[in-house]
C-alpha cells in the first residue's frame, strides 16, 4: 500500500461556530501521537492536523503533503466533519481510514464509497498491519471493503500496556494551545481503557468491548516525568480507582522528584471513603477532579444507577475543599425536567461552595440499548448535534423552546457566578454570556 512515506492524520474541529468553548478546554491529540509514534517506527512520514489549533485548511495541508493514506478520528459531534474530509482525501487519491470513538461504536454510518477502512478498536496496530500489506480478513478490530461490500471483523479489547509511547512533537509545537481552563499548556496522559463501573447513560464503560484495562504505574509516572510540561491532565474515564495503585502513584512521584500539577475524573464515593489518600495526592500536585455529581436528588441517581447519593456527593465536595482541591462538579439536566429541577442544580452548586460546574443536556448515545427507548421521541438526526448542548428527543414536562430557556438561564447563573468569583479571568465572558442571552430566546439553543 506504501504509496509514498506520507500519513496524514486528522482531528476535526469541534465546531465552526465561535460558541464551542473553544479557548477554555482543548485536548491535545493524544490518539494521533500514539499512531503518530508507531508509523515512524514503521519508516513513515506522518504528520497531524488537528482542527482545533491549525491557521491552515485541510484542503490546503492535503494538497502540500499528497498523502498515500488520511487517517481521520473524532467523536460523534464529528461525525460530518469526518466525512467532509474523507471526501476530500478520496478526491486526492488517498486510502481513507475513520477512527476513534465514535467510529467504535457506530463504524457503519462511515460504510460509503469515500471510505476504505474502519476501525473499532482503542489499538492503533490494525493500522499498521493494513498499511504493511496484511489481508484485512486476518486483522482484528476492522472494517473493510471486498467487491463493493463491507465486511466487519470482529473488534477485540486492547491491553493499554502494548501502546507506544506518544510523539508529542505536534504538542510542543503548540503548546500555546492545549489548556484545560487556566492551566496552559496541558499534556495529555491516559493510564487505562474503559471504565469499572456501569452507570447506565454513560457510553465509557462500552469502550475497549467493555474490557478495563490499567498500565503499570510505575509505567504512567515514568512517561509523566519525561513530559516537558507542568500541567497533566489524566484522561482516565476514572482516575480514581484502585486505593493501591493510587498509593504507589503519590509514592513513586514522591521518590521521582516530579513537581506538577493533575487534572483526573474520580467517582464521589471514592473521594468520600478516602480522606487521607486524597490528601495524599494534594500534596503531590491534584489540582482539579472532575466529579460527577449528576444530579441534585436520589431518586435520579439511582435510575442513572450510579450506585451513590446525594448525600456522599456532598461529602466529596466539601472534603474537596477542604483540601484545596477544585472540584469540577460534572451535572445532567434530564429529559424530564421541570422548571424546579434547573432551580434545584443552581441551588446545589450555591448550597455546597461548588465554584466550578459543568451542566450537559442528558443524550443518549447512538447505537446503544438506551437510545431505542428514546427512538420514538428523537427531533434531530443531526451528529452534530450529539455535543450535549443540545436536545435532541422531546422533552416530557415542556416544549423544547422552553426547556433551552431554562437550560441557558442556569448556563448564565453559573458564568455571571463565577465571574464574580474571579475563576476563568482568561475567557471573554461578555461573548458567552451575550451568547447566552441570545439563545434564551433563539429556537434550537
Amino acid at each position: 500500500m506504501k504509496k509514498n512515506d506520507k500519513v496524514l492524520l486528522v482531528h476535526p474541529e469541534i465546531s465552526r461556530t465561535k460558541y464551542n468553548f473553544a479557548g477554555i478546554i482543548d485536548n491535545e491529540p493524544l490518539e494521533l501521537e500514539y499512531i503518530c509514534a508507531m508509523l515512524r517506527d514503521e519508516g513513515y512520514r506522518p504528520y497531524i492536523w488537528d482542527g482545533q489549533v491549525e491557521k491552515v485548511s485541510f484542503a490546503a495541508r492535503l494538497r502540500e503533503l499528497r498523502p498515500s493514506v488520511v487517517y481521520i478520528c473524532g467523536r460523534t459531534r464529528q461525525e460530518n466533519f469526518m466525512k467532509e474530509y474523507a471526501a476530500e482525501a478520496k478526491s486526492c487519491g488517498a486510502v481513507t481510514m475513520i477512527g476513534g470513538l465514535h467510529a467504535q461504536r457506530c463504524y457503519s454510518h462511515f460504510f460509503n464509497d469515500c471510505t476504505d477502512y474502519v476501525f473499532t478498536g482503542f489499538d492503533p496496530s490494525p493500522i499498521r498491519e493494513i498499511l504493511r500489506g496484511t489481508p484485512p480478513e486476518s486483522v482484528s478490530s476492522v472494517c473493510w471493503k471486498r467487491d463493493g461490500k463491507w465486511i466487519v471483523n470482529k473488534a477485540v479489547p486492547d491491553d493499554i500496556r502494548d501502546l507506544p509511547r506518544p510523539d508529542r512533537t505536534y504538542f510542543y509545537q503548540h503548546s500555546d494551545r492545549y489548556r484545560y481552563l487556566e492551566l496552559l499548556p496541558a499534556a495529555h496522559v491516559r493510564t487505562a481503557y474503559s471504565c469499572p463501573y456501569r452507570c447506565s447513560f454513560c457510553i465509557r464503560n462500552r469502550m475497549n468491548c467493555g474490557v478495563y484495562s490499567v498500565r503499570d504505574i510505575a509505567d504512567v509516572v515514568d512517561e509523566i516525568a519525561q513530559i516537558e510540561c507542568d500541567n497533566i491532565y489524566i484522561i482516565d474515564d476514572d482516575f480514581l480507582f484502585g486505593e493501591e495503585r493510587l498509593e504507589q502513584f503519590v509514592k513513586l512521584i514522591r521518590v521521582r522528584n516530579i513537581h506538577k500539577r493533575y487534572v483526573c475524573y474520580g467517582r464521589a464515593d471514592f473521594i468520600a471513603a478516602h480522606p487521607e489518600l486524597m490528601r495524599k495526592l494534594r500534596s503531590i500536585g491534584l489540582y482539579y477532579v472532575l466529579v460527577g455529581i449528576e444530579a441534585a436528588d436520589d431518586r435520579r441517581l439511582e435510575v442513572y444507577s450510579k450506585r451513590s447519593d446525594d448525600a456522599t456527593n456532598v461529602r466529596a465536595i466539601r472534603l474537596l475543599n477542604s483540601l484545596g482541591i477544585n472540584a469540577m462538579g460534572m451535572f445532567i439536566t434530564d429529559l424530564d425536567f421541570t422548571a424546579a429541577d434547573f432551580r434545584s442544580i443552581w441551588k446545589w452548586v450555591k448550597r455546597n461552595d461548588l465554584r466550578h460546574a459543568a451542566v450537559s443536556i442528558f443524550t443518549p448515545e447512538m447505537n446503544t440499548e438506551l437510545i431505542n427507548s428514546y427512538r420514538g421521541r428523537l427531533i434531530t438526526h443531526d451528529p452534530s448535534h450529539w455535543d450535549y448542548l443540545h436536545v435532541v428527543a422531546q422533552p416530557s414536562e415542556m416544549s423544547v423552546r422552553r426547556y433551552y430557556f431554562h437550560y441557558h438561564v442556569l448556563l448564565i447563573r453559573l458564568f455571571l457566578r463565577a465571574w464574580r468569583q474571579g475563576i476563568y479571568d482568561f475567557i471573554d465572558y461578555r461573548f458567552f454570556i451575550g451568547s447566552m442571552v441570545k439563545n434564551l430566546f433563539r429556537f434550537g439553543g
